[in-house]
């Protein structure tokens, strides 16, 4: 689980909430089901219409990944990739060949592939350089998914307060029912710059934050590799990767690079 993002959007509800109540507020008062409808609402169509549906549907699965631990942890790839640069330096890199069944990601097994077969390096660094920067195109859309929904979302919000006002009118004679409404149609712009600050532009930036991380691994078994193929001393491989780790525990693979 990612705590920072669990703790964040917690700590963010429970603030508000809290500061609420201390003013004399309620939970209820800010539990308005229609408000929230025409927010929602509106923000996804708005999104829709921008969007194609898949890229939308995407954009709704990564969401909650959000809330997990991601990808693959870096240290577990440069120890994989030094094991392979030990056994290549001594059987040769055909000998990698029986222990392709053993890696799971399919960037890497791809690429060793390549390498196996007897590609080039700067044509193996040509292909997979190809697969990263269109994958990487891809990915860039999820993120802007969320970031158009938190530019929608406010005036969305500013759209339902309208709505709610234009309600009021109709009950001009009876002050009550006025003060009432008008807190009621507020209630959808407070959902709507909520919705934008504290859940869709901030999960835009963790996204982009991931999936930046996710690059940095693969150009790191792409370098990774190709130092293989190129015969570069294990040691000397170990060292190049880590400069691709931003928390790297050099004593962790002593064992591994020495074998």
């Amino acid at each position: 689980m990612d705590f920072a993002s669990i703790g964040g959007i917690a700590l963010a509800i429970i603030g508000i909430m809290a500061g609420m109540m201390i003013e004399g507020g309620s939970i209820s008062q800010v539990t308005q089901p229609t408000a929230a409808m025409i927010v929602v609402g509106g923000t996804m169509g708005a999104v829709l219409l921008q969007f194609p549906l898949k890229i939308f549907m995407t954009a709704l699965k990564q969401a909650m990944t959000i809330f997990r631990s991601h990808g693959s942890d870096g240290e577990e790839v440069v120890a994989q990739i030094v094991k392979f640069a030990n056994k290549a330096r001594r059987s040769g890199i055909v000998s990698l060949d029986q222990d392709l069944s053993t890696v799971a990601d399919p960037f890497l097994k791809q690429a060793l592939t390549l390498a196996i077969d007897g590609t080039e390096p700067t044509e193996v660094r040509k292909i997979m350089q190809m697969e990263i920067d269109n994958k990487t195109e891809m990915e860039e859309k999820i993120p802007q998914v969320f970031e158009a929904a938190g530019g929608y979302s406010p005036t969305v919000g500013i759209i339902g307060a309208v709505i709610g006002l234009i309600q009021v009118m109709q009950h001009l004679n009876n002050i009550d029912e006025v003060g009432r409404g008008i807190a009621v149609a507020f209630v959808a712009t407070i959902y709507g710059v909520a919705l934008a600050n504290l859940v869709f532009l901030p999960a835009a930036g963790k996204l982009k934050i991931r999936q930046r991380e996710e690059q940095m691994i693969k150009e790191m078994m792409l370098e990774g590799v190709i130092s293989i193929l190129e015969g570069m001393n294990p040691r000397m491989i170990e060292t190049k990767l880590r400069t691709f780790l931003f928390d790297s525990k050099p004593d962790k693979l002593t064992e591994v690079v020495t074998a």
